[in-house]
């Protein structure tokens, strides 16, 4: 496939692109609280794409399945919440799509670019197009696009720096906080939006806010990025062009006639996502430990991240119930009235990027602190699974209540811990993957661990099929096992600390 690389696609010295110094020498003497200028215009960027994705997200759930008198489309629950979750799940796979084409085709920022403007058309057809039309180009188109946003952006941002900036980690960190801004007013002012004038109105904004994301990146691209992303660090030989864009028409119009015709259901879509990203990780994993580019201590550092994988697709199965079965609970159960206005339902999803915001520096710092005698990364994944799945006996006592039966303290205090949780597992697992990545292969173990978001992204979708909020028993039931199982994998993993450390070598 790599033609001009090394056997498994690494890239030659010579063909590898510049490093931050020789691209961004000619911006660095613009600074941005302490930082080189590019930063803000990426940090405006992302910030908007976060804002019209998790905006469009927080109302998805109730667009499908409520009734058409209402605004929606008048799905069954279940399919509904199989669509958002094979959404979600998509999106981390789109990640991958994206990856090959910044690395063989046109560069980080040209894909960056491009797919700022396929989320802003997304998004405009949720707006403007009617019924399952409208859908399924939205939602594909917004997939896409921001699996591209989201791999890009960091890639042209850490261009910005020499590899040796001391600058470059608060950099992300000032990236990462534009992330939970978006993440924060998107559902905000989204759902007033929908309050006020409907579904189509909450999309609107969301393209809108796309729409201003795109207008400030362009105005600032020369200025501010440079040369940064620029390179195709691999490019695709010409005389496979024609291949992959006929393999690609041929899957797409596959796919589209399979849903079409019902052969694939629509409810079953969730599950297969899932299976598509296991059969990934398996794939890539699999690739990488058989090659005889990776040593010995790199293949016991990959079967040691065996128990993280797992552990990161069951807790993003339940952490992903935000949009799935939260999203319903919160339609159904919660008590939204607040000072005497009614509150639409998906305002709770604007609580965890509150408290990420809130509490990711402190557990920066906290673990800055202890240093070599803080958890090690199964003890933190293991906790992570203990704190999601003990999180969920707290919808016990209201199980089987009618409406406004739940006060919004509940709920709040479910997503603080699921938020304890995520600070505890998401940044360790994106670090660990590129701690027990072996040295051909980074960017694939990266991957490996994007499918394992995306797997578990997919399930919230399956979960939602399970969950009757109408039968007291059947949903004490559901969040008692969904619980349990997390509880239990997450001390599994903290039992097996002893195996997967040894597997590591020297990680930790």
């Amino acid at each position: 496939m790599n033609t001009d690389t090394t056997q498994d696609g690494v890239t030659p010295e010579s063909h590898r692109p510049p490093s931050g110094t020789d691209i961004s020498d000619a911006h660095r003497h613009r600074q941005f609280f302490g930082q080189p200028w590019g930063l803000a215009n990426l940090f405006g960027v992302e910030m908007w794409e976060r804002f019209s994705f998790y905006g469009m997200q927080s109302i998805l759930a109730f667009y499908l399945y409520y009734s058409v008198t209402d605004g929606g489309l008048g799905m069954d629950q279940t399919t509904a919440l199989s669509i958002v979750g094979a959404y979600g799940g998509f999106v981390y796979m789109s990640s991958l799509a994206a990856s090959f084409i910044a690395d063989r085709l046109i560069g980080s920022e040209k894909t960056l670019f491009y797919s700022a403007i396929i989320v802003m058309l997304g998004h405009i057809a949720l707006a403007l197009l009617p019924g399952h039309i409208g859908l399924s180009l939205g939602l594909v188109l917004i997939a896409l696009g921001s699996g591209g946003v989201k791999t890009a952006a960091q890639v042209v941002l850490g261009q910005l720096y020499s590899r040796t900036d001391p600058r470059r980690d608060a950099g992300f960190s000032i990236f990462y906080m534009g992330v939970n801004i978006g993440a924060l007013f998107g559902p905000l002012l989204t759902n007033a939006l929908w309050g006020w004038g409907g579904f189509h109105w909450g999309f609107g904004l969301a393209a809108i806010g796309m729409a201003l994301g795109l207008i400030q990146y362009v105005l600032m691209r020369k200025t501010t990025i440079g040369a940064a992303g620029h390179e195709v660090p691999n490019p695709l030989p010409r005389k496979q062009f024609l291949p992959w864009a006929l393999g690609t028409i041929v899957v797409v119009v596959a796919v589209v006639a399979l849903i079409a015709t019902g052969v694939i259901k629509l409810a079953w879509l969730s599950n297969i996502m899932a299976l598509i990203a296991l059969v990934a990780a398996v794939a890539l994993l699999t690739q990488m430990y058989s090659s005889p580019q990776t040593t010995p201590k790199e293949k016991s550092r990959l079967l040691g991240f065996i128990p993280m994988f797992i552990g990161g697709v069951l807790f993003f199965a339940i952490f992903q119930t935000q949009f799935t079965v939260l999203a319903v609970y919160a339609d159904q159960r919660l008590n939204l009235n607040f000072l005497g206005t009614e509150l639409k339902p998906g305002l709770v999803q604007s609580f965890n990027p509150i408290f990420i915001i809130i509490f990711s520096g402190v557990f920066a710092a906290i673990w800055t602190k202890l240093g070599k005698r803080q958890w090690s990364t199964p003890v933190k994944f293991g906790v992570a699974n203990m704190i999601i799945g003990a999180s969920l006996f707290f919808f016990l006592p209201y199980a089987g209540g009618g409406a406004n039966s739940t006060p919004m303290l509940l709920i709040i205090w479910i997503l603080f811990l699921f938020t304890m949780g995520e600070l505890l597992l998401s940044p360790v697992g994106n670090s660990l993957a590129t701690k027990v990545a072996p040295a051909a292969f980074q960017s694939r173990m990266f991957a490996v661990w994007l499918m394992a978001i995306s797997m578990g992204t997919s399930l919230s979708g399956t979960l939602g099929g399970f969950y009757n909020p109408e039968d007291a028993s059947a949903e004490r039931t559901f969040f008692i096992s969904v619980g349990i199982a997390a509880i239990v994998i997450g001390a599994l993993i903290i039992a097996s600390k002893k195996w997967v450390l040894g597997k590591f070598v020297d990680v930790r």
